[in-house]
């Protein structure tokens, strides 16, 4: 089976009220333990791949991994582009092979956002790839994005009808009060999500996907394995999982996933050196390090996307 769009996926997702993962991968024992958990539990899935993970692992190599993936299970495995910010990034993975790409053109002005998402589409679909684009502003740092709390904003609802009819794009990426990295909200304030704006756009956009970046829980037994050995993550606060859930049974068709990686990830080989400071077979790290991605994935698409047995 060839990686395929997120057409259908996000199709029977919306009818079926649940969501797609979009697990974001840098290697390959990422690769393996994010499908080995969906192959587990039969889910599709959505391997997403940011700007800095395509410089540090390569593109040839991510997709050479991804291919063996979709060989070893099986499964429905869409390749998608996350926060590509410019025309050239986008033509790049879909002349690369990849099946979905995001524009991010979020900063710029309404004007500016729908015409450089309008370009891209254009270029994409005339060779059947399908363009995720994105209104609003989330907070945060990760990879290449960089948002301060100032300039973040939230997706204005009266605007949805308009970009996404200029724009033609396949699917919406919408700030509601999700940010990027492991430090959503402030200590001492109760996480909460826009669910009246999600709302709005759902009634504004029928039947029209919609995508959370932005989602991760950031998993307390990975923060304190992490802070016991070295680590000062003692403030990080995620979106709890309640909420997610809430959120895969309404428009959302697609959580983006990547803090909750890198912390399971973290953990497993920081744990695995206290344990062990003179380990220095990585195979003896590296190992744990995948079964802690596997447990994450497995939870999250059973507990919160709901995509479990849907591949």
């Amino acid at each position: 089976m060839p990686v395929v769009t997120s057409t259908e996926m996000f199709k029977k997702a919306y009818e079926g009220k649940y969501a797609i993962g979009a697990f974001n991968v840098n290697n390959m024992e990422i690769i393996q333990g994010i499908t080995e958990a969906a192959a587990e539990v039969r889910s599709p899935l959505i391997l997403q791949v940011s700007a800095g993970a395509r410089k540090y692992a390569k593109h040839i190599y991510l997709m050479k991994l991804i291919e063996a993936a979709v060989e070893d299970t099986g499964l429905p495995i869409c390749v998608h582009l996350d926060h590509g910010d410019s025309f050239e990034i986008c033509k790049s993975c879909i002349d690369g092979g990849f099946s979905s790409v995001m524009i991010d053109a979020s900063s710029k002005s309404f004007e500016d956002n729908i015409a450089l998402t309008k370009q891209v589409v254009d270029y994409a679909h005339a060779r059947g790839v399908v363009v995720e684009a994105e209104l609003g502003r989330l907070a945060g740092i990760e990879d290449d994005v960089n948002v301060s709390e100032a300039d973040s904003s939230y997706t204005r609802p009266e605007d949805v009808e308009e970009f996404v009819a200029r724009t033609g794009c396949d699917s919406l990426a919408i700030a509601i009060g999700t940010s990027h990295g492991a430090f959503k909200f402030k200590p001492g304030t109760k996480p909460q999500l826009r669910f009246d704006i999600l709302e709005e756009i759902e009634e504004r956009l029928p039947g029209f996907p919609i995508v959370l970046h932005g989602a991760s829980s950031v998993i307390p037994k990975y923060v304190d394995i992490i802070n016991e050995n070295g680590g000062d993550l003692k403030d990080a606060i995620g979106v709890p999982e309640e909420m997610l859930r809430e959120a895969a049974r309404s428009a959302v068709c697609k959580i983006n996933i990547d803090s909750d990686l890198r912390l399971a990830m973290t953990a497993g080989i920081r744990q695995t050196m206290a344990e062990n400071p003179s380990a220095f077979d990585p195979r003896k790290y590296l190992s744990p390090a995948r079964d802690n991605i596997r447990e994450l994935v497995k939870n999250k698409i059973i507990n919160v996307l709901g995509s479990d047995g849907k591949a």
